[in-house]
């Protein structure tokens, strides 16, 4: 009988590219739609001013000028954030592949959660250094909603690519 241990070393292991797509657009959708509750409970400013922010990355900064609402900028927004939501759901599970950090819940959350803190510095931190109106929303809460993220794409990736290996 061998003793099989969970260790976390590099392996040759690819992940499951469609389940992390997948995971990645549900964890951006998740933490947009914790953006807008955010918004609308502390109501210091438009629930829209996010997604101008959001959409600045691509529309450049000319559209900080206002916060109303605005269907070219919320489709922007709604596009780049869905997109760097696979981007950043690709790079999570292209490190959980190969590392298996997918052997078990507490495990695949646990290496979310910290994703989602490293992410959180590279933009807050590093990104806001080019858009920098992104430094206005360092702090606890894009802090905890980044936190949401890595531990959502995690886990949506655990659970989708767990039943891919079922069939």
């Amino acid at each position: 009988m061998e003793l099989h241990m969970h260790t976390h070393h590099l392996e040759s292991r690819a992940p499951d590219w469609m389940a992390a797509v997948v995971a990645g657009f549900v964890s951006g959708a998740v933490v947009m739609v914790l953006e807008l509750l955010w918004s609308a409970l502390i109501g210091r400013s438009s629930p829209w001013a996010i997604s101008h922010m959001v959409s600045a990355i691509v529309m450049g900064p000319d559209v900080l000028q206002s916060s109303d609402f605005s269907v070219a900028v919320v489709a922007t927004a709604l596009v780049t954030h869905y997109v760097l939501g696979i981007v950043f759901g690709l790079v999570l599970c292209g490190i959980i592949a190969p590392f298996h950090f997918d052997s078990s819940r507490a495990m695949i959350l646990a290496t979310g959660a910290v994703f989602g803190l490293l992410l959180y510095a590279f933009n807050f931190y590093g990104m806001s250094r080019i858009f920098i109106w992104f430094t206005d929303m360092r702090g606890w809460p894009a802090l905890i909603t980044h936190v949401i993220f890595g531990m959502v794409s995690a886990g949506a990736y655990w659970t989708l690519e767990r039943g891919n290996r079922r069939l």
